[in-house]
């Protein structure tokens, strides 16, 4: 499983994402830090967005990522005696020589794994690191039908500054792959620099759960135990809802 964040992409990634995506799921997964006593992990820990409040409020947290680029910007964010905090793994295979109260994957991070064997290796691999009666936490998007099917032509999702005068755009395009559960998307990166307009590219895809093959996914692995939940409040899932946030429990053993 690889998924390189290009260097452009984390440049202005904390800018865009700040911006899109911290009203929607950042309280949810902050709380839930601050309620856990022990050690945390953050997979998809990227630059730092949830980590980096999380350990100023003192939290024993530790972050694994898969993408170089990002975790060298978030490398520039911590003191030297932090750096042993992150590092870069695999949600497949990630070692620790230690277990962990609280394990999260915010931000569609498993839908970053197409195949469903390493699917099951990286949940099990998961529920390998918890102590017991520690929770793991990842999130999905419910899909919208109209877009799996019509996908999205060229949408501006960002336009603003990055510095005092210089203005960065970003353009989203999606496709459907309906035979293999995966979308496909294009963002599309112009910004102003050096008194031109420069431009960047890059393809990825996202694969997408339904609920009850998400439900038979958590049956298949180690975990005994796990809700679904359809919002960042806690609420139930319902005709309204626009997430799959999965919150699996390890038993506590006697």
């Amino acid at each position: 499983m690889t998924h390189e964040y290009p260097e452009n992409f984390a440049r202005f990634y904390d800018l865009i994402y700040h911006n899109l995506r911290d009203a929607v799921d950042y309280n949810f997964f902050q709380n839930e830090i601050r309620q856990t006593k022990g050690k945390i992990l953050e997979i998809g820990v990227g630059t730092g967005r949830l980590f980096l409040n999380a350990l100023d409020q003192g939290a024993d947290i530790y972050g694994i990522d898969i993408s170089k680029s990002m975790l060298d910007v978030l490398y520039k964010k911590l003191k030297t005696s932090q750096y042993r905090r992150i590092s870069l793994q695999n949600m497949l295979d990630f070692s620790f020589d230690f277990k962990f109260d609280l394990i999260i994957a915010p931000f569609r991070v498993i839908m970053h794994i197409p195949d469903k064997n390493n699917q099951i290796k990286a949940i099990d691999n998961v529920y390998k690191h918890l102590k017991n009666n520690g929770k793991f936490i990842f999130d999905t998007f419910i899909p919208d039908l109209n877009q799996l099917i019509n996908g999205i032509k060229n949408s501006v999702d960002f336009d603003g500054e990055y510095e005092p005068g210089k203005r960065i755009k970003r353009i989203v395009s999606t496709s459907p792959d309906l035979v293999n559960q995966e979308i496909h998307i294009k963002f599309h990166l112009e910004w102003e620099e050096n008194n031109k307009l420069e431009h960047f590219e890059w393809l990825t895809s996202l694969r997408y759960f339904f609920r009850f093959e998400l439900e038979h996914l958590i049956d298949r692995s180690m975990f005994e135990k796990y809700k679904i939940i359809g919002d960042y409040y806690g609420n139930d899932l319902s005709q309204r809802s626009k997430e799959f946030i999965v919150i699996c429990q390890k038993k506590r053993r006697k």
